[in-house]
């Protein structure tokens, strides 16, 4: 196993300075195929000699498993391998590759109607399948798989930590990253049967840049909040499902921590079509923990319901109070010169607070409408919905997205939502201003450093009237990909957005946003995946580019040029 990352550089590196074509179906080996003559792709069964052709052991296997797939636009199929959908199902509308996914997303759950266990194509799982733990894990429809994911940027911005905010995943502009490398162990419950109740779990591990973004409050969070590292480590899937097919056409049970609803893009790698995000999903929900529900009334019409504590929140955080250290305060008023010395504080007077005020119980509801033809799909959602207090992220989410096929070469999927929370302190208020001079960042408040937050506070808002404390702090975001897939291993997306941080607590800055990026997602096989890009970002109202919030450096670009890509390779 050490040696496989020094093939995998071996192998990047010749096809990218090969004559590799850019529009074949498929490419030559990186190296000379088994000796054994034989094309799984073409006799199933001849797949064992053809991966033990030098040798049985687990390293072997693999490279020969690499070797194989290596041009081709999915494994070798094997005919006597069960259906993987359930009949009358709607038509799945792609394949994958070139596309990150081959039904229209929609999180908290598996895909209904067809998803088989043990299914996902793993070099790993092919390496240790004839050993004694590969096979305890087969027969218990058992996987462990994953994938690393470097990544780098050059941009017009150079500020060094935090100058291509709010762009993401690559906030620090010029640099080279480690974005993510991700291990899942799971066991995925068998949706297309419908005679048994079946179940199923995941495990996640995700480690490197992406942490900062899927980070909860109390989950591992001293890493961003406290420390600000670079890379972190974070654990956004960890829940079990169970599948119950007799109540309509399916229902799927999920309970523990998972990746929020709906949304086109996904915090994985692998599940987006750009290497970067849209600001409107940067500034989304991400996790949740709860129990989410999914169930298929019909074939075409789905329903799902679930009760969670917030957005980016740890259930034991949920009814958790703290002594309020800064029950009274002693504070200058900017406007006014005037110095006030021990007066109880305005924002939370009493001698106890939340530790995370947006720890609460929520409701989330959706529903998703799919043709029979699987050309069109559309998801309506209310997300996380409760009363909407400030906290560490308690965004109330109310969006939907769509998405259309027009032929097998072109398709568009779009999002659009409106996201707020309420009693967010005002950044105009001179006693707000007051109490951060004296106390910093969120001064006086649950996520000040007296709390241990050092770095990465939620964002107070800019209300419109200076006289209020808080206000309530509301952001409209729209995004679009328009898709062009001229075969199976290349797709071409055009990512047209545009974000409204309306009191500019999302960003630190109140603006509108627009921005136009156009990427390539090419496929080497169905293990490697190449994104080039090329976005160009907007601030319509001022500056909001090349700032470091965590170190007081304030943006002094209107606009940036950001020039990226990633390297995914699956195991």
């Amino acid at each position: 196993m050490r040696r496989l990352p020094v093939y995998l550089a071996i192998s990047l590196g010749a096809s990218l300075g090969a004559s590799h074509s850019a529009w074949a179906q498929s490419a030559p080996a990186p190296a000379a195929a088994p000796s054994v003559k034989c094309d799984p792709y073409q006799n199933y069964s001849c797949l064992d000699s053809y991966l033990n052709a030098d040798g049985d052991d687990v390293y072997d296997r693999m490279v020969n498993y690499y070797k194989l797939e290596w041009g081709q636009s999915g494994p070798p199929v094997d005919p006597n391998a069960p259906a993987g959908r359930r009949d009358g199902w709607p038509t799945t509308p792609m394949t994958a590759p070139p596309m990150p996914f081959t039904e229209w997303p929609y999180g908290g759950t598996q895909n209904l109607g067809v998803t088989r266990p043990a299914a996902t194509d793993s070099p790993l799982m092919v390496g240790i399948a004839n050993t004694w733990l590969g096979k305890a894990m087969a027969s218990e429809n058992l996987q462990f798989y994953g994938w690393i994911d470097p990544g780098g940027n050059l941009s017009t911005s150079t500020q060094a930590q935090g100058g291509n905010s709010p762009a993401a995943y690559d906030y620090r502009p010029n640099a080279l990253n480690f974005d993510q490398a991700v291990v899942y162990f799971e066991r995925v419950p068998d949706t297309v049967q419908s005679d048994h109740i079946d179940w199923g779990f995941r495990t996640s591990v995700i480690y490197g840049e992406n942490y900062r973004y899927t980070t909860a409050y109390g989950i591992a969070s001293q890493q961003l909040l406290s420390h600000n590292n670079v890379n972190g480590v974070d654990f956004p899937m960890m829940y079990a499902e169970l599948f119950i097919p007799q109540v309509a056409q399916g229902l799927l049970i999920r309970a523990g921590r998972y990746i929020s609803l709906p949304d086109i893009e996904a915090q994985l790698a692998p599940n987006n079509y750009m290497y970067t995000h849209s600001i409107t999903y940067t500034l989304d929900n991400y996790t949740n923990t709860g129990i989410q529900s999914t169930l298929a009334l019909t074939k075409k019409f789905f329903l799902q319901l679930g009760v969670n504590v917030g957005t980016e929140a740890a259930p034991w955080h949920y009814e958790k109070s703290i002594s309020n250290p800064t029950q009274f305060v002693s504070y200058t008023d900017p406007s006014t010169g005037i110095t006030y010395t021990n007066v109880p504080n305005p924002l939370y007077p009493n001698a106890t607070f939340k530790k995370d005020p947006g720890s609460m119980p929520s409701f989330t509801g959706c529903f998703r409408y799919q043709t029979q033809d699987g050309k069109n799909n559309i998801n309506a959602c209310a997300d996380d919905i409760n009363k909407g207090t400030w906290g560490y992220n308690n965004l109330q989410w109310y969006g939907l997205t769509a998405y259309h096929k027009w032929n097998d070469k072109w398709h568009v999927s779009f999002e659009a939502y409106t996201e707020h929370q309420n009693n967010v302190p005002n950044l105009n208020n001179p006693t707000v201003q007051g109490l951060n001079a004296a106390y910093g960042a969120d001064g006086g408040t649950p996520f000040s450093a007296m709390q241990g937050i050092n770095f990465n506070n939620p964002g107070e808002a800019q209300c419109s009237s200076s006289k209020v404390l808080t206000c309530t702090a509301t952001s409209y975001g729209t995004v679009a990909y328009f898709n062009y897939s001229p075969n199976a291993l290349n797709n071409f997306s055009i990512r047209p957005e545009f974000y409204w941080d309306k009191e500019g607590q999302r960003t630190g800055n109140k603006t509108r946003y627009a921005d136009f990026g156009i990427g390539w997602q090419h496929w080497l096989s169905p293990q490697i995946e190449l994104r080039p890009e090329v976005t160009y970002y907007r601030s319509l109202n001022g500056p909001a580019f090349n700032g470091d919030s965590n170190a007081g450096i304030l943006p002094n670009k209107s606009s940036e040029t950001v020039l990226s890509g990633d390297a995914i390779i699956h195991f």
